[in-house]
């Protein structure tokens, strides 16, 4: 019988864990036959707090999984029995599989964004920040434009009492609690 792909739903914030479990409960059982591969979809992402940069892998789709299975009595009880998961498409007794393009297309987000990355800001228009790194450091002002593809922002500080735009970098700045 031919494999198909399906969805699962897991406890979101611990798809790689409930991968893992499956990929060990599969091997113990001596069932690699009638698995594929099994996919938590991700792309990389360059995060910035605190003034500093952290490239983090991010789940693209939070709570789902991807597996490509041969939907038996043996797969479908060690899929359902897998702490942390619940099928999202179809029932107990079946799940339905996913169609090809859909597939096709998700696999090819997750290759597409796998050479660049993802710049993730912690910060948003009209935000008051303080500057920690520069010739303005210590000086507090309002974010007016932001700039990721770059890694910059627009923010306006008041020096000698007038309002002055700087461009600052996404590390020289922390946003005011």
């Amino acid at each position: 019988m031919a494999k198909d792909w399906y969805v699962l739903h897991a406890l979101s914030g611990h798809e790689k864990k409930v991968k893992r479990l499956l990929e060990q409960t599969i091997k113990q059982q001596n069932l690699e036959k009638y698995f594929g591969k099994i996919v938590v979809p991700t792309e990389n992402v360059t995060r910035v707090k605190d003034g500093k940069r952290r490239k983090i892998e991010k789940v693209i789709y939070p709570g789902y999984i991807l597996i490509e299975m041969t939907p038996n009595d043996e797969t479908m009880k060690i899929v359902m029995t897998t702490p942390g998961i619940t099928p999202l498409l179809g029932t107990k007794r079946r799940l339905h599989p996913l169609k090809k393009e859909e597939v096709e297309r998700i696999i090819a987000r997750i290759e597409e964004k796998k050479p660049e990355e993802v710049k993730e800001v912690y910060l948003e228009k009209g935000e008051s920040v303080k500057v920690i790194d520069g010739p303005f450091t210590d000086f507090t002002g309002v974010v007016e434009e932001i700039y990721p593809d770059r890694e910059k922002l627009r923010v306006t500080i008041t020096i000698f009492g007038r309002a002055t735009p700087v461009e600052l970098g996404f590390t020289q700045v922390q946003p005011i609690q």
